[in-house]
């Protein structure tokens, strides 16, 4: 009798996870065929810090499929989905004036060598093409963003480096101002404004890094840099990992007259898990994550949204997205919202494909215009860890280089209509 009856209880608790189970699989179903007609492409992870902080990158002594400290390993990899990822070559706003530049190669390093440790799973990307050819062969396409203009020491000739190495977005600033560019912090009133904005040697790299073809990501700055930017540059802009301002009044994501200037410009928004800007407390929900996808998609419309997790960047993630495995959850709960599938494959990828297209595209149109290379005014960036070869007799050209950029950025700014 008593087998009977725990043989009916077995059932029953069967049956019920059965349908429980049911009613939740058509939304994951469908994410993951979705998934893998078109690749998840995420803006910013921070494996590649982690590497450094845990194992000062000597990646000859971790296994990349047994890791278990981080959010992010090749299982992980495999089991959310990944189809591209910008790996964030990141190093904390301590090492500007003194070795961001050596540290920040270091980590673009770290990422060359991880797709040549485990090229079945990973493949150097470069180009949207690159990134279609890597999900068909179904490895991870594996893109570089530099976070932190910090990482440059103000010279327009590591930007240039940088991009050669397969850099395809600089985050202008991470949690400092540099000499050029104020952070976001500026915005929150614990740091003064230094440029109110950009500088001039600010707005000469946003036009290098549109001929180079190289995105410009805003995740990081004030509202003012953030409206320069889409003044000024030629091509689509990216915040690679930011959130809906709306949502989570946080100063890391992005306001709704921003959304709807990114929108303008046919750039993106790549939403942030960590919890901090979903829901502006400790703790959150994959529907909390969802109700910023709802929000940049109501304003910015579906061609504006993307993902960009932070993972290995943050410590607080909601609940269910607790590690890269767990991103198809996000995808199954804009199905279950009501998105069709040609928004959230916009979501998943073909966003972020565009937007990279199409600065390819304002970079071959600019295949004619020489480099710039006027260096920023040494008085801009002079301490006691940078010396002035060079400077001594370029105080004329320098002059005349800094009229001619204003010049034509007045004539931009009369052809397009706005004043930067």
């Amino acid at each position: 009798m008593l087998s009977e009856v725990i043989s009916a209880a077995f059932v029953a608790l069967w049956i019920s996870s059965c349908a429980s189970t049911s009613a939740e699989d058509p939304y994951m179903t469908r994410a993951l065929q979705l998934m893998s007609e078109t690749p998840l492409i995420d803006g910013h992870n921070d494996l590649p810090w982690q590497l450094r902080t845990q194992f000062n990158n000597e990646l000859n002594k971790v296994d990349l499929n047994t890791l278990e400290t981080t959010q992010t390993n090749i299982p992980k990899i495999k089991k959310g989905k990944l189809g591209a990822q910008f790996w964030s070559a990141y190093v904390p706003c301590e090492s500007q004036y003194k070795d961001a530049v050596r540290q920040t190669l270091e980590q673009i390093d770290v990422v060359h060598r991880m797709c040549q440790q485990y090229p079945e799973t990973f493949m150097l990307a470069i180009s949207s093409q690159d990134i279609m050819e890597a999900f068909r062969m179904n490895k991870t396409a594996s893109l570089i963003g530099v976070e932190g203009g910090h990482s440059l020491d103000s010279s327009l000739g590591t930007l240039r480096t940088m991009y050669q190495l397969g850099v395809r977005y600089l985050t202008l600033t991470h949690s400092c101002n540099t000499p050029w560019a104020d952070n976001w912090l500026v915005d929150t009133g614990s740091e003064p404004s230094q440029h109110n904005g950009l500088s001039p040697f600010g707005k000469q790299l946003i036009v290098e890094m549109n001929r180079l073809g190289m995105l410009i990501d805003l995740a990081h700055v004030t509202e003012a840099v953030m409206n320069q930017v889409l003044n000024m540059s030629e091509a689509p802009v990216i915040f690679s990992h930011s959130s809906a301002y709306s949502i989570c009044p946080h100063k890391r994501n992005v306001p709704d007259d921003v959304l709807i200037r990114v929108k303008d410009k046919g750039g993106i928004v790549m939403v942030n898990f960590y919890n901090d800007y979903v829901t502006c407390s400790k703790t959150a929900k994959i529907s909390d994550v969802a109700d910023h996808f709802d929000h940049i998609k109501k304003v910015g419309g579906p061609g504006a949204v993307g993902f960009g997790g932070d993972y290995d960047g943050v410590k607080r993630l909601p609940e269910g997205l607790e590690d890269v495995s767990k991103v198809p959850n996000v995808v199954a709960e804009l199905l279950r919202r009501g998105w069709s599938d040609e928004e959230v494959k916009a979501a998943l990828g073909n966003n972020l494909l565009r937007v990279l297209s199409q600065a390819e595209r304002v970079r071959d149109g600019l295949k004619a215009k020489r480099p710039d290379d006027v260096p920023i005014p040494f008085d801009e960036v002079k301490n006691p860890c940078r010396t002035s070869y060079g400077y001594s007799n370029a105080g004329a050209v320098h002059s005349l280089g800094t009229l001619a950029l204003a010049l034509t950025l007045a004539l931009q700014a009369l052809i397009t209509g706005t004043v930067s």
